[in-house]
């Protein structure tokens, strides 16, 4: 490979300066081309000739003037803390990854180029952190089935090629993805109709430097790939080589964007941009290009922006690698996609002495180059349309003079048929007509005669939604009130919200209004309980210094949503055992705590408030939050203070609502490191709203197992009536590949071996173990009476009872089948069922007083024998009752 070395010319005064070669000689001077040598200040874009976007004797529009911006609170906690940010914008994905919008008439009313600070951001993960005084050395490669593959910098790409500046519109492909959310749940986060902007931007024809590099013969594709190391590897992906190197297609490996060096949420130092094409492929952060064969087998390129068909589930494409893998799925082109942005949402309109006509408004755009033809309106549902007003303001940089300089880059758009942007409607509807009307709907045409469709067409990512763009008319008093499909993130409001919880069928073809014999279908959801957590009457300020004093053992404190506790009092009482609050001890627990715990725990918070965390300290905490990874390897995975990750790679049906999940560990000798009767917390994200989910298990997998952790799951789905389990769903839906966090171990049980055992760290001698369970509360029974029966010295006799409604819910059966043929001197094991067939000749019925009266018996006189209690908790309730009412006492009696 050749390796091209950084120029020793100097760039000028400042850090963040740039040196631009002067232009041709061929190439005219223009009155915007002062920015290109190396003093320029490239804070804000700089024009040479008055303010940027103000009137002169441009021909084209020029950027709104950016905001000086700072890092936010909320980024100071994660690993972005060095990047500024625009208050403004919405968050999609809770405070990281960073994934954002801008409200939807801030960002119409920047006009056609947005700028950085309003400009929709996609991030997977954290943001590289590159200083400026780094910015012309970042290294990259081009390399592949190429005859000069090459390794540059971007000092190299400014100085020997031909800069170029366009204007190019981004779009997510998940833009409008919430309607589809509120349908029926992707597994996409919600998207409202502002994922779309548009900016200047600067750089070197892709197509230029692969002609340099010479592709060779069987060459078809070009994969991208980023700095931004993520779960599954590096981001990236990959386009068509003929698209690459077709001029028409535009292209672009980008340093500036409006002007300025990119911001880091941009890709700073160095990006692709594609027009025409879903913003995913436009990989951010560029390291490498690479020339194949074939599509890339990023993890990204094969599991991100895909429209699968309609009628794969969610749950059902996790077990669906070869359908992910199809190239037919794969989305490039934007389809074209149309909004309403102004009336906004909630906007009224006073119906006395107001207007004759109110000015509809909004944004459309195409893919692949192509031209939004036309923008049509009804008033009536779709039976009759009438045309609005388009305007191109892409076409006003077509009118500049040839070989004009814009930014240090020849405006190369003069000779282009391509639309590589969107455009604006408008139309004048008189107020007589909209309090007629009970909505108004848009839809857009491209130059190929397609049309945006009536219906939506849902699939399992929730991507390139594009129906009809519905706003709807409330005539309230004297005003009408303008209601849009939805509002992005978690933010409620819209029609389709509501008609949902009205009952309405969304996808009926009349968005949700009774259809004569239509069953009526509602998910209900309890809503959310509002629980203080504070003792009002605490004053105190605690340092992070008073907070690190107690990050152990002794007197250990933690920290929820900025206020201190102190969990001392509750280390015997709390069902996770001492070890649950150790782990947290001295740091911020405030998601895991509010995620895992129930209101009742909540409610007792105040009984531990003992003050509240300074600012600087809160801050100086998040930033030293303890991090699991490590280039070392560790010997054991689990970790009581940090999150440590493991790939998903193997999903067993045990039933038709169970499954085994094996997570490869970090290498093939690490082992678990969960001792026997203990757990561990996992942790994933709602593929929705990317909200963390955590939850305790007990892996079937031996804590002395290395490299794989495999962990029994019941999968608790949506019905009509019934939300399902967050996390199992969660997980189901998780394809191979994709990571999970884990975090322990946690319990106050452990069994140390032939009788002896843990509570609350204290001993005691056991000669008999009682287990009773339902479900998948046998994991953590298994465990133990696994350690029992496979030591042959081991004198501990146990009796199982496990109940289950059906003989399919009895999970680990062979297992525990297994065990109790071999060691039947010690094991009793007893399956009843609730809900038997003809064939069951075990015992029927519910777990009830008359079953352990005659199973189990009264206590024995001595303290010798416990009785281990997991399942549903009514359950572990009914049975702690009937055992109680049998005369055990409660310290024998302990729940899983």
């Amino acid at each position: 490979m050749e390796v091209i070395s950084p120029s020793p010319r100097p760039v000028g005064g400042s850090s963040s300066a740039y040196y631009f070669p002067p232009s041709p000689a061929s190439t005219p001077r223009t009155f915007l081309d002062s920015n290109l040598y190396g003093d320029t200040d490239l804070s804000g874009p700089s024009c040479g000739v008055g303010e940027p976007g103000t009137e002169g004797s441009r021909l084209y529009p020029l950027p709104p003037t950016s905001r000086r911006n700072k890092v936010l609170t909320q980024d100071l906690k994660t690993p972005d803390s060095h990047v500024e940010r625009d208050p403004r914008l919405i968050r999609l994905t809770g405070i990281h990854p960073f994934n954002v919008e801008p409200p939807l008439s801030d960002l119409y009313d920047e006009g056609f180029l947005t700028t950085k600070d309003l400009h929709y951001v996609r991030n997977h993960g954290p943001v590289p952190r590159v200083k400026d005084f780094e910015i012309l050395g970042w290294e990259f490669t081009v390399e592949g089935m190429l005859e000069k593959p090459v390794k540059m910098t971007l000092r190299n790409l400014i100085e020997d090629y031909e800069q170029l500046t366009y204007p190019i519109t981004l779009v997510c492909a998940g833009n409008r993805r919430k309607e589809q959310n509120v349908v029926r749940k992707s597994k996409g986060f919600s998207w409202g109709a502002a994922g779309v902007s548009t900016a200047l931007w600067t750089g070197v024809s892709l197509g230029d430097l692969l002609a340099r590099a010479v592709p060779k013969r069987g060459a078809r594709y070009v994969c991208f790939e980023g700095a931004d190391k993520l779960p599954n590897g590096y981001y990236g992906t990959s386009v068509k080589l003929n698209w690459a190197m077709d001029p028409n297609r535009g292209i672009m490996v980008a340093h500036k964007m409006n002007g300025e060096v990119l911001h880091p949420d941009h890709g700073k130092p160095l990006r692709i941009v594609i027009p025409g094409q879903i913003g995913g492929r436009s990989v951010k952060w560029l390291k490498r290009i690479i020339v194949t064969s074939a599509p890339s087998d990023n993890w990204y390129h094969i599991y991100d922006n895909r429209v699968l068909p309609t009628m794969i589930s969610p749950e059902a494409s996790a077990n669906l690698p070869d359908t992910w893998k199809d190239e037919r799925y794969a989305i490039y082109d934007l389809n074209t996609n149309s909004a309403t942005c102004y009336p906004a949402h909630d906007e009224k309109l006073s119906l006395s002495n107001g207007p004759e006509t109110y000015k509809f408004r909004g944004y459309a755009y195409a893919g692949g180059g192509k031209r939004v033809s036309r923008l049509e309106v009804t008033l009536d549902q779709g039976k009759t349309w009438t045309l609005a007003n388009i305007t191109y303001p892409e076409d006003q940089y077509r009118l500049a003079p040839e070989n004009e300089v814009l930014f240090g880059g020849r405006l190369d758009i003069t000779w282009r048929e391509a639309c590589f942007c969107w455009c604006f409607w408008d139309m004048d509807i008189p107020i007589s007509q909209l309090r007629g009307a009970k909505d108004v709907m848009i839809r857009a045409m491209d130059d190929s005669m397609m049309v945006q469709p009536k219906e939506m067409y849902w699939s399992v990512l929730g991507m390139m939604n594009n129906p009809w763009y519905r706003v709807v008319i409330h005539e309230e008093g004297s005003t009408l009130r303008f209601e849009h499909p939805t509002q992005p993130a978690l933010i409620p409001g819209g029609w389709m919200e509501r008609v949902k919880a009205q009952g309405g069928n969304l996808m009926n073809g009349f968005w949700g209004e009774k259809v004569p014999g239509e069953e009526e279908t509602v998910l209900m959801e309890e809503p959310a309980k509002e629980i203080c957590m504070i003792n009002e009457k605490v004053s105190r300020i605690i340092t992070i210094e008073e907070l690190r004093e107690h990050s152990g053992e002794e007197e250990p404190w933690f920290v929820v949503n900025g206020h201190v506790y102190d969990g001392t009092p509750f280390l015997d009482g709390h069902p996770g055992g001492a070890a649950s609050i150790f782990g947290g001890a001295g740091q911020n627990v405030s998601e895991e705590f509010i995620t895992i715990h129930s209101e009742n725990a909540k409610a007792m918070m105040p009984k531990y408030h003992i003050g509240t965390l300074d600012a600087r300290s809160l801050a100086l905490l998040a930033a030293t939050e303890p991090v699991a990874e490590s280039s070392e390897p560790r010997p054991v995975f689990l970790q009581p203070k940090t999150w440590s990750k493991a790939i998903l790679t193997e999903k067993t049906r045990v039933s038709s609502d169970t499954k085994i999940f094996t997570f490869t560990l970090d290498h093939e000798a690490q082992t678990i490191g969960l001792p026997v009767g203990q757990h561990l917390m996992m942790r994933v994200r709602d593929p929705g709203s990317q909200m963390a989910i955590i939850r305790a298990y007990t892996p079937i997998s031996e804590g002395t197992d290395a490299g794989k952790l495999r962990v029994l799951v019941k999968i608790y789905y949506d019905t009509p009536k019934i939300k399902g389990g967050k996390m199992t769903q969660a997980l189901d839906s998780l394809p191979m590949g994709q990571f999970v966090e884990f975090k322990g171990p946690i319990g106050k049980f452990e069994y140390l071996g032939k009788g002896l055992c843990t509570v609350n760290a204290k001993e005691r001698r056991v000669r008999r173990l009682i287990m009773v369970c339902a479900g998948s509360g046998i994991t953590p029974i298994f465990q133990v009476l696994r350690a029992v029966m496979t030591d042959e010295s081991d004198p501990t006799s146990c009796v199982v009872i496990d109940g289950n409604r059906v003989q399919e819910d009895i999970l680990c059966k062979p297992e525990l089948d297994a065990m109790a043929a071999r060691c039947k001197d010690k094991c009793r094991l007893l399956y009843t069922l609730s809900r038997p067939d003809a064939s069951w000749k075990g015992l029927k019925g519910r777990m009830d007083k008359a079953l352990f009266e005659r199973e189990v018996g009264a206590p024995p006189a001595s303290n010798d024998t416990m009785v281990l209690i997991c399942g549903p908790e009514p359950m572990e309730k009914a049975v702690h009752q009937v055992f109680t009412s049998l005369g055990w006492k409660d310290e024998n009696i302990l729940f899983f």
